[in-house]
Parts: structure tokens; C-alpha cells; sequence
């Protein structure tokens, strides 16, 4: 059941962005492959943690006895599908730069007291373990979405019963899996460097980006006289602004606790990490990360009225979005370029990738169900749902 035209205006346009980005980015591997596959990586880390975020929304409103998601719970389901297709990108590019996550290729011959991450940093382990994170995610969001379209046409309560003890399970598995990927991918970039609470600010991260993208795309579904979503309203949005708000004050703390855990103690294995991104001209970039990503967000949602105007929240949403890029950014560049940013055709072609290919897909797995749960017994109080 198609909802939205592929031929719309819209959708038109993301698809074009999708492949100008992508089409460039292949085109400039020619002239700095590294620089290019940085990118490519950047960029699918970013697509493949706001889908994971898709079905993590789900399983906590899920064992929570939430029912006021229920209007727009097709959108985190629709970004749950996409696991499989970005998840699969991301084990194409670990394959294709394997070594770029090795001990031994950052120069550590003798790990000393670190012998622990020269045999968990071995380039197949590597390899090998990402694809159980990708399956187990994959998995858990395909069984979540079909247990929901189960909803179109019953309303056997024993399929809520059993949507909780899935999501229970998931969470349990999310919470190991996620953790030990955010250290395989992204601070294996730098073997010396450690912080026991990365998975923590990764998950931070990766949730409030996944909220904004809830906000921009139910908006988007939302508007105009033939809109195929026009059940999601102010009620709703004024929540996921609550949460928005909520996940950018959670952001801040960790960020900080990270930071100043790691400043006063001094070590010189920990504090690596920070002196290159807060010295030099990496450090504007790290101010710019805690603007978009706390700052701005905390200060413009504190009001009530911020929260339910679909202008205000669709440009916060925006904002954390681009944060959420730039703090990414922050966490893989300086492990390859040292020196400082870099802004050219392939950064350029990496963010419009993402936009087109990002909104493109999620609105086309939106569109391939019913934007509704028909049967499902919360219907009724999300759609009459009133925020305090």
C-alpha cells in the first residue's frame, strides 16, 4: 500500500541529493581514497545509528506501558528497516579499510599492559563481531515491525504482551551490543585512548539524533491538505520536544562528566583524546558540537510554547541533526587527520548524501504499510492524547 507518491516533488528532490552525493563521493575516491572512505564511513555511522534509534524508541515506550507514540509509531518502525541496508554499507567499508581498526596498524608492536586490545582489536574479530551487532539489530527491529503490522488486521491482545517481552530482550542486547560497537568503530580509531563511559555518551548521542529525525519526518508526513499522516499533532510533538530537551540536558552531562573525569585525573593514556580536539582548530569544531548538540537545544526548548510550534521544533530538530554530524565528526577526523577539519567536495558530498538518502529511504519504508495500527488498543488514546 503505497501512501506517498515516489514520483512526489519531495522525494524527487531527496533522491536526486542521494545520488549526487554518492555519485561525487565515488568520483573524488579517485583523487584521495582515504579522505573519501573517511567520509563514506562517517556518513554511514550516522545513517546506521539514527535507524537503530528507530526500534530502541520502540522498546522503551514498549516496556513502559506507553500509548501516546501510537499515532506516528510507523516512523520509528519505517527506521528500523533501514538496519539491514546501512548495516551491510558499514561492514562493506570496515571491510574495505580492515586494517584501519588493527592494534598494530596505529604503531602499538608491544602492547604492554594493553594486551587485552591486541586480541580484541584483531582485524577479523573486528569484522566478525560487527556483523553480530548488525544481525542482532536487524533482527530484533524486523521482528518489532511485523509484530506491529500484525495490528493492522487483529487485536489479540497477546500480541502487546508479547511486543514486551521482545522488547525487554532487545533492550538487554542493545545495551551490550551498542556499547562494544561504538568502541569497535569509532575509539578503535585510537587504541591508546579509553573511557568507560563511551557507550553511555554514544547511546546519548544517537537517541536524541534519532528523536529529531522522528520530529523532521513526522512533520514532513504531517503537513498540507493530503498529508498521509495528519493524526500526529501538537500533543505529540510537545512530547517528543519534553524528550528532545531531556536527551540534550543527558547529552551535556555525560560529555562533561567524560571531560572533566578525564582532565583531572591527568593520565596520559586518557587525555590523548581531548588534547588534539580542543587544541588547535580542531577546537571551534568541539564548541560547535556543544552549541548544537546542549546549548542551543536546552535554551530554546525550555519554553513550553517551543515545544509545540511545528517551526521552532522542526529547526531545533534540524540543529541537533547537524550536531549530531558535527560531533561524529569531532570523534573519527582527528584519529586520521591530526592536523585539523577539512571542508571540501568530500564533506560536501558526504552531508548531501546522507539528507537525500537518509529521507529518501525512511519516507519510502514509511510509505510500503499503513501509517496506522489499526487494531492496536493504544490507538485511541494517542489520538485523543492531550500533554501535560
Amino acid at each position: 500500500m503505497n501512501l506517498i507518491s515516489p514520483s512526489s516533488k519531495g522525494l524527487g528532490t531527496l533522491k536526486k541529493l542521494a545520488l549526487c552525493g554518492g555519485t561525487i563521493l565515488v568520483c573524488t575516491s579517485f583523487l584521495d581514497p582515504l579522505r573519501a572512505w573517511a567520509n563514506a564511513y562517517l556518513a554511514t555511522i550516522y545513517l546506521l545509528t539514527v535507524a537503530v534509534g528507530g526500534p530502541v524508541f520502540l522498546a522503551l515506550a514498549s516496556v513502559s506501558g506507553a500509548g501516546w507514540h501510537t499515532a506516528f509509531r510507523r516512523i520509528p518502525e519505517a527506521l528500523g528497516r533501514l538496519i539491514p541496508l546501512f548495516g551491510g554499507s558499514l561492514l562493506v567499508l570496515v571491510a574495505l579499510n580492515l586494517d584501519r581498526f588493527g592494534w598494530k596498524s596505529h604503531g602499538h608492536e608491544d602492547p604492554g599492559t594493553f594486551w587485552f586490545k591486541q586480541y580484541w582489536l584483531e582485524p577479523q574479530f573486528v569484522f566478525a563481531r560487527s556483523c553480530v551487532y548488525i544481525l542482532v539489530w536487524s533482527l530484533f527491529a524486523m521482528r518489532l515491525s511485523a509484530r506491529s503490522r500484525k495490528q493492522d488486521h487483529s487485536d489479540d491482545p497477546r500480541i502487546i504482551s508479547g511486543t514486551v517481552r521482545l522488547s525487554a530482550i532487545f533492550l538487554a542486547m542493545f545495551a551490550l551490543t551498542f556499547s562494544l560497537a561504538s568502541v569497535d568503530w569509532i575509539m578503535s580509531f585510537e587504541p591508546m585512548w579509553f573511557s568507560t563511559i563511551w557507550g553511555v555518551y554514544q547511546f546519548a548521542g544517537m537517541f536524541q539524533a534519532t528523536l529529531a529525525a522522528i520530529v523532521l519526518i513526522s512533520l514532513a508526513l504531517s503537513s498540507g491538505s493530503r498529508a498521509p499522516l495528519p493524526e500526529f499533532n501538537q500533543e505529540h510533538l510537545h512530547d517528543l520536544g519534553k524528550l528532545s530537551i531531556g536527551f540534550s540536558c543527558f547529552w551535556m552531562y555525560i560529555w562533561f562528566c567524560q571531560y572533566m573525569l578525564i582532565w583531572y585525573s591527568n593520565i596520559p593514556e586518557e587525555t590523548t583524546y581531548f588534547v588534539v580536539r580542543t587544541h588547535g582548530t580542531w577546537g571551534p569544531m568541539i564548541l560547535l558540537s556543544l552549541l548544537l548538540n546542549g546549548i542551543l537545544p536546552f535554551f530554546t526548548l525550555l519554553p513550553r510554547p517551543s515545544k509545540r510550534s511545528r517551526t521552532v521544533m522542526g529547526r531545533i530538530a534540524a540543529m541537533i541533526l547537524v550536531g549530531r554530524w558535527v560531533d561524529l565528526y569531532t570523534m573519527v577526523f582527528p584519529s586520521i587527520y591530526p592536523s585539523g577539519p577539512l571542508l571540501g567536495i568530500w564533506e560536501v558530498a558526504a552531508v548531501v548524501g546522507v539528507i537525500g538518502l537518509g529521507g529518501s529511504l525512511a519516507i519510502r519504508s514509511f510509505s510500503s504499510g499503513r501509517p496506522l495500527p489499526l487494531k492496536d488498543p493504544y490507538l485511541q488514546e494517542s489520538l485523543h492524547y492531550h500533554a501535560s
